[in-house]
């Protein structure tokens, strides 16, 4: 394999392993998110609320690495515009833009948080629950778009991915007045560190 090629290949595995930890990232973010709105935890939910802001930026810095890495890939070789405006480029459409409104709306909403006293907490609130919207986005964009969409290994990452949050918000959305005291904890179980004793 000759050294172009292998750089090119580099920067295709990178946008394609970058894209689909955004996805595990952003999906974790939205299910502890969902945790803490629907007070699913019977404690100050504050080691949650860690979890959801470490997460979202560690989404964030994923989806960026995966439009970087896009810029650079030889075979694609899309422009600024391209990646950054929905139908800018037909490529694979609509997925393309689909994962372009699914990523600027993960990343503003999300950013909406440190200017939320300005937005006013009720507001904020309420457009930041659009953030459900931007990931379900995310999801159709790595089923259409995903160059491995085919594949059941692909299949099965996005699956236990995507399940433990489309359960979390099943169980918020019956259950308003009386939340299982019970999910919480063991979504917290399921963050903490093997061996931390914490």
């Amino acid at each position: 394999m000759s050294a172009l090629a292998l750089s090119s290949n580099v920067f295709w595995i990178t946008a394609r392993a970058a894209g689909l930890a955004a996805l595990v990232l952003v999906s974790a973010s939205v299910g502890v998110g969902v945790a803490l709105s629907g007070r699913l935890d019977t404690s100050s939910g504050s080691d949650l609320r860690i979890a959801h802001e470490a997460l979202s930026l560690a989404a964030f810095a994923m989806i960026a690495l995966h439009v970087l890495a896009l810029l650079e890939d030889s075979y694609f070789h899309p422009s600024i515009a391209d990646i950054a405006i929905p139908v800018q480029l037909d490529y694979r459409e609509p997925y393309m833009a689909i994962g372009i409104i699914g990523g600027w709306g993960t990343i503003l909403l999300g950013l909406s948080y440190y200017i939320r006293g300005l937005i006013g907490i009720a507001r904020w609130k309420v457009l930041h629950r659009l953030t459900g919207v931007a990931w379900v986005l995310s999801v159709i964009h790595t089923l259409g778009e995903g160059s491995d969409s085919g594949a059941a290994w692909f299949i099965a990452v996005v699956v236990l991915t995507v399940l433990p949050t489309v359960l979390l918000i099943l169980v918020r959305l019956s259950n308003k007045r009386r939340p299982p005291a019970r999910l919480l904890p063991l979504a917290r179980s399921l963050l903490r560190p093997r061996g931390s004793g914490m």
